[in-house]
């Protein structure tokens, strides 16, 4: 997996030793569900899913370049509505004590950047459950085209049913944004 940086951030493979900051957000009960998934419940969790993101090679750990803190993930996953090549799908979460301070939208415009320039993705999408203001600010804020909510689509852990709201953007409109900023 290639490292990225950006003003804040680097972005680079978890390792195990990151266990400890994963689990510091994941135990979140305001963090995990906004996501989909529970909060986790031991330390032991945090490791095989970070030992899952190792091997999976996808997920990028989000560090803050001031303290050295593991403060969230972002990755690049295979597009569930498009069986293409080159698309991709970004998924993120971020510790809730970094909320609203604009590190999870700097470390997107850095995934978009990799994606369109490094990998050539024709085109990237984003979604969110619709209950998830924070998500929708990140995602209106890098400038995803919002493409409709899909109705009842999700089922969490805790038997709740959710609208997923779906956004993408193309290489072209990536490379317009880009030349306006």
């Amino acid at each position: 997996m290639h490292r990225l940086e950006s003003e804040r951030l680097i972005l680079r493979s978890f390792t195990e030793q990151d266990t400890d900051d994963l689990y510091r957000y994941a135990v979140d009960p305001a963090v995990g569900p906004r996501a989909g998934w529970k909060p986790h419940e031991t330390r032991e969790e945090s490791l095989s899913i970070v030992q899952m993101f190792i091997a999976d090679d996808n997920v990028f750990a989000l560090e803050r370049k001031s303290d050295r803190r593991v403060i969230g993930s972002i990755g690049l996953h295979k597009d569930k509505w498009r069986n293409l090549p080159d698309v991709r799908s970004i998924g993120y979460v971020l510790a809730q004590d970094c909320w609203g301070k604009g590190y999870m939208s700097e470390a997107v415009r850095r995934v978009l950047r990799y994606g369109f320039e490094e990998m050539n993705l024709r085109l990237m999408s984003v979604s969110h459950y619709t209950f998830n203001d924070r998500s929708r600010r990140v995602i209106e804020k890098c400038g995803f085209v919002y493409e409709g909510t899909l109705r009842q689509t999700f089922l969490r852990y805790d038997g709740a049913v959710f609208d997923e709201a779906v956004f993408s953007m193309t290489k072209d409109e990536w490379t317009k944004r880009q030349a306006q900023a």
